[in-house]
């Protein structure tokens, strides 16, 4: 191999037409899912207070959402719903009609190209905050598997093009896949959150679905972040179970599990750019110590260049906006 001088790396960085000619790796608005938080109600348009540009919307302001996505190319959203009520049971999560239920058949009538995906969980949902069934003081994982399976049939019923189990119950996209296909909806995936940390990088989202635990943390069902070898064991039950793609959340802090995970599983692969992840970018730029158009491209390109297929983002309408540019 030649090198310096003959060898001169820079050549090919000169121009904006030769950096791009030998780019290894291009982030488009196909590559994006937009998450989009729901409640009950008509016109509802409130602003987060944790998460700037980003609101709580009734159904028919999320059809808003999907149609302005696919305006920009991005192929879809991720529902996360705010229920009237809450219980022990999260009972709102497979009401047929809750607040992602409804939205779902809008989306589907108005928006039928937009790919609708939810959010199968109960943290939002339970009077307590966790995932699951609580049964003496703790989340009981079994007992858990018939309501996040319920919720996930709830949502297909409606419409749903994927569903999407958070919860990190064990057995629950076996759970779902049994329920799915004993309803007569084989065809419809299953993306798990199959690497998901107990990260702080959660805080600013749980202001935003009201879903912090009122006692305990999560730490019992979410992942250690000092495990990687634990990721790719939790990828490979998933798959087993029926998972039909698979997701590393958070993104930033977790390349090096993507990339693990894309060396070992064929799959489509997702990550999640969390809250936290959006929020601290937004609240840099805000303050203006850093280019926020430039810093969110990077990101977003190193979470493909780590390996995702998709990339779900609250940055997806600015991001597509500024590759159009």
């Amino acid at each position: 191999m030649a090198s310096f001088p003959e060898l001169r790396m820079r050549r090919l960085r000169r121009t904006e037409g030769l950096r791009g000619l030998v780019r290894e790796t291009a982030v488009g608005a196909g590559d994006f899912i937009y998450p989009l938080f729901v409640r009950h109600g008509k016109r509802v348009r409130e602003e987060i207070s944790t998460m700037p540009g980003c609101y709580h919307l009734s159904p028919d302001e999320a059809v808003r959402e999907a149609e302005e996505c696919l305006k920009l190319g991005i192929p879809g959203v991720l529902l996360f719903g705010l229920p009237d009520h809450k219980d022990g049971m999260g009972t709102e999560a497979y009401d047929a009609k809750g607040a992602v239920q409804e939205a779902v058949r809008l989306i589907k009538k108005h928006a039928p190209e937009a790919i609708a995906i939810t959010d199968v969980c109960l943290c939002e949902y339970t009077d307590h905050g966790h995932c699951g069934v609580i049964v003496d003081g703790a989340v009981d994982n079994d007992r858990s598997l018939e309501l996040i399976a319920r919720t996930a049939l709830s949502h297909a019923e409606a419409g749903a093009d994927m569903v999407a189990p958070s919860d990190m119950m064990d057995g629950r996209v076996a759970a779902i896949r049994r329920a799915l296909d004993g309803h007569g909806l084989a065809r419809t995936p299953v993306m798990s959150y199959a690497a998901k940390y107990a990260s702080a990088f959660f805080g600013p989202f749980r202001v935003a679905a009201d879903s912090a635990p009122q006692f305990g943390d999560r730490r019992g069902y979410q992942m250690d972040p000092g495990n990687a070898r634990e990721a790719l064991r939790e990828m490979a039950l998933d798959v087993a179970e029926g998972a039909d793609v698979l997701m590393v959340k958070p993104a930033l802090a977790y390349l090096d599990i993507l990339a693990r995970a894309r060396r070992r599983f064929d799959l489509p692969l997702a990550a999640y750019n969390v809250s936290g992840e959006y929020s601290m970018v937004k609240a840099a730029a805000r303050a203006g110590w850093i280019d926020e158009r430039r810093a969110v491209l990077e990101t977003l390109t190193a979470i493909k260049r780590a390996g995702a297929d998709i990339i779900l983002t609250y940055h997806a309408k600015d991001a597509a906006k500024w590759l159009k540019e």
